[in-house]
């Protein structure tokens, strides 16, 4: 009984730090690299790269003016229904993962779906 009481006691514990994301703005982004957080926003731009299918999703702005992009793989972009740079072009997201910087601009790479998804939210006035 003292095991059970344990496991669950981890389990509860994984779930609550798990659910304890941070959301964050796309303007605050830059100043989280290295964490892993929630940033939702507009898409604004898009490109795919057709030689490694490589997608890039540009949130907060216009490329290169972007306030966070985020990054498809190409080995990751079958996971996905549809095409993401189509899909998701104009709309509201709401995105998780590790913040990173690459060449002083901030980035979450996406390896699955599920680290994607529209935006139902009405934004916050």
């Amino acid at each position: 009984m003292k095991h059970l009481f344990i496991l669950a006691s981890i389990v509860t514990l994984f779930t609550v730090t798990a659910s304890a994301q941070t959301t964050i703005p796309a303007k605050d982004a830059a100043k989280h690299i290295g964490e892993k957080v929630t940033i939702c926003d507009k898409v604004w731009s898009t490109k795919l790269i057709s030689g490694s299918n490589m997608t890039f999703l540009d949130l907060g702005g216009y490329h290169p003016n972007q306030l966070l992009t985020i990054v498809i793989k190409g080995e990751d972009r079958s996971k996905f229904q549809g095409a993401p740079e189509v899909d998701y072009k104009g709309k509201d997201v709401c995105v998780s993962g590790t913040v990173i910087d690459f060449k002083g601009k901030p980035e979450i790479i996406v390896m699955d779906p599920d680290q994607l998804k529209l935006n139902t939210q009405e934004p916050a006035k």
